[in-house]
C-alpha cells in the first residue's frame, strides 16, 4: 500500500467514524481490520503525517537489503518473516529495525513477485534401523506453550534421537536457532550421548544449514 492509499484508507475510516458507525461496521465498509480502525480511529491528521514519515524511514533502512531478502524468498518460498529476520542480524549486525518491518517488506516483495509462502509436504518411509551408535537423527520445531501466568508464547527446539535406541536429547530457546546455537547444541548432545555417532540425519535441513552460508557447509 503506498502513501496515497494509505491516506484514502484513513480517510475512509474517518468518514465513517463520522456517520456513527461502530467499529466493526467501519472494518466491514472500509475493507480493513477491526485492529487497524482501533490504531488509526483517533489519530489527528498530523499525527498520521507523522506516522507515514517514520514508517517510510524504517523503510529505507531495508532499501539495501531488497535484493537479497529477494533472493532469500525465490530460492526458498516457505521462508518465514522470523526466519528473514534472523538472518539479517546475523549477517548484518549493523541493521536496526523490528521484526515487523521485515514482515512488511516481505509481504510485499511476495505480492510485487508473485512468491506465495510454499508449504511442503513431507515423504515418509520405513527403514531398517541402524546399529546401535550409527546415527543420531535431528529435527527442528516450533511450539506454543503458556506460563504460570497463562500467557502464550512460542518456543523453538532442537531435538536428536539415536535411531536405535531412540534416546532423545532436545533443547529450547525463546527465538529462532542461529548458526551459533547449532554448533553450541550438537556439542551440548555429544557430550550428553558420551559419544560421536558415524553419521547425523537432518530433517528438512536445508533452511537452516545451507542457506546461512550461502549454499556452502562449513565444517569445523
Amino acid at each position: 500500500m503506498n502513501r496515497e492509499e494509505r491516506w484514502q484508507m484513513y480517510s475512509k475510516i474517518h468518514e465513517l467514524k463520522r456517520l456513527n458507525l461502530k467499529v466493526s461496521q467501519i472494518a466491514r465498509h472500509a475493507g480493513v481490520s477491526r485492529n487497524t480502525v482501533y490504531k488509526y480511529i483517533n489519530m489527528m491528521p498530523e499525527e498520521y503525517q507523522q506516522y507515514l514519515e517514520r514508517r517510510e524511514t524504517r523503510k529505507k533502512k531495508l532499501d539495501d537489503y531488497h535484493g537479497e531478502i529477494l533472493g532469500w524468498l525465490k530460492e526458498y518460498p516457505d521462508l518465514s518473516t522470523a526466519q528473514v529476520y534472523d538472518w539479517l542480524q546475523e549477517q548484518y549486525t549493523e541493521i536496526n529495525v523490528c521484526e515487523r518491518t521485515v514482515g512488511n517488506l516481505v509481504n510485499q516483495l511476495r505480492k510485487e513477485h508473485a512468491i506465495p509462502k510454499t508449504v511442503y509436504k513431507r515423504q515418509y518411509e520405513a527403514i531398517p534401523d541402524p546399529p546401535m551408535g550409527y546415527q543420531v537423527q535431528v529435527d527442528f520445531g516450533e511450539k506454543k506453550l503458556k506460563d504460570p501466568d497463562g500467557i502464550l508464547h512460542k518456543l523453538w527446539f532442537i531435538a536428536f534421537v539415536l535411531s536405535n535406541s531412540r534416546q532423545k536429547y532436545v533443547e529450547w530457546l525463546d527465538r529462532p536457532f542461529t548458526t551459533a546455537d547449532l554448533i553450541r547444541t550438537h556439542e551440548n548432545c555429544l557430550r550428553y550421548y558420551n559419544g560421536m555417532p558415524v553419521e547425523f540425519v537432518y530433517d528438512q535441513d536445508h533452511l537452516i544449514l545451507v542457506s546461512e552460508n550461502h549454499g556452502d557447509l562449513i565444517y569445523t
